[in-house]
C-alpha cells in the first residue's frame, strides 16, 4: 500500500526566488549571441529591419528561420550557448541555494528567451537541478533542423511584449502554488535585470524583493516610478552589481 506523504514535506518552502535569464543569470544575450552561428556573424539589413516593437519573438522567429537556411545546426547554437559567462556572482549564489536546507528556496526561472537556449546553458554548467520550473517561449528543433519558436502565452498588458507578460506568470505561479501548498509564501524575491522585469517587480508586496541589476532598465523604471509615483512600487529594492550582494540579502532573510 502506498504510503502517504505528511502534510508539511520539504517540498513546502517558505520562499519562491524568480530569476530572469539573460543580462541576470548569464552576463549576455543569448538571442544576440546566436547571431554568432552564422556566416559573416551578422544578419542581413532586411532581416533586422523587420523587427517591430512589441513583437520581438516574432522576429526571432524569422531570424532562426535564416538560420537554418544558412546550415546553422542544433550543436553549433548549442555550443554558443553553453560558452555565454554567468554574471558576476551568480555561481556563487546558485551555491548558495543549494546548500540551503529543503525547506527555503523554491527557484524558478522565468525568461523571455527560449526554452533551448536556456536548457542549453543549464545543463552545461550543472545548474538545471536547481530550478523547480523553467518558463520561457518553446523552442524545439523541427525534422529539417530548424529551430521553432513559438510565443509563451497571450495577454493583454500594455507594458509588455505580445507573447510575455511576466507579472501575468507571476501573478499565475503564486496562486496556483498557494493553492498547490495550502499557505502563501513567506517572501517573494524577484531578480532581474531588463524592463519585463519591472513589470513582474511592480506585482510584489512590501515583504517582497525586488533584486534589480544595477543601472539596468529595471533599475532605472524603479527609481523613476519612486520619484512620480510615490507608493506605487511597493517591493523593497535591492540593486545589485555582483550577485554576491543578492547573497547577503537573502542569509539575512533566511535567519529571521
Amino acid at each position: 500500500m502506498a504510503s502517504h506523504a505528511p502534510p508539511h514535506v520539504p517540498s513546502d518552502k517558505r520562499f519562491v526566488i524568480f530569476f530572469d535569464f539573460d543580462e541576470t543569470i548569464v552576463d549576455e544575450t543569448s538571442d544576440d549571441l546566436v547571431v554568432q552561428t552564422v556566416p559573416g556573424r551578422h544578419l542581413p539589413d532586411w532581416l533586422k529591419d523587420t523587427y517591430q516593437p512589441g513583437r520581438y519573438n516574432e522576429y526571432m522567429q524569422r531570424v532562426l528561420g535564416y538560420l537554418a537556411e544558412q546550415g546553422v545546426t542544433e550543436s553549433d547554437m548549442r555550443a554558443v550557448m553553453e560558452k555565454i559567462p554567468a554574471t558576476p556572482g551568480m555561481l556563487t549564489l546558485f551555491q548558495f541555494l543549494r546548500t540551503r536546507p529543503q525547506t527555503d528556496f523554491e527557484v524558478v526561472l522565468l525568461s523571455d528567451a527560449n526554452t533551448f537556449f536556456i536548457e542549453s546553458w543549464l545543463r552545461r554548467t550543472g545548474a538545471r537541478g536547481l530550478f523547480h520550473r523553467v518558463i520561457s517561449n518553446p523552442a524545439t528543433f523541427n525534422k529539417d533542423g530548424r529551430l521553432v519558436l513559438r510565443p509563451f502565452h497571450s495577454h493583454d498588458c500594455p507594458r509588455c511584449p505580445v507573447n510575455m507578460c511576466k507579472q501575468a506568470v507571476v501573478r499565475d505561479y503564486i496562486t496556483r502554488r498557494t493553492q498547490e501548498r495550502g499557505r502563501p509564501y513567506q517572501r517573494v524575491f524577484y531578480v532581474g535585470d531588463g524592463a519585463n522585469d519591472f513589470c513582474p517587480a511592480l506585482a510584489l508586496g512590501p515583504r517582497d524583493v525586488a533584486f534589480a541589476r544595477r543601472d539596468f532598465p529595471m533599475h532605472r523604471l524603479i527609481i523613476d516610478t519612486h520619484e512620480s509615483t510615490p507608493g506605487a512600487f511597493k517591493a523593497v529594492t535591492v540593486p545589485w552589481t555582483s550577485a554576491d550582494e543578492v547573497v547577503q540579502r537573502l542569509r539575512k532573510h533566511v535567519t529571521e
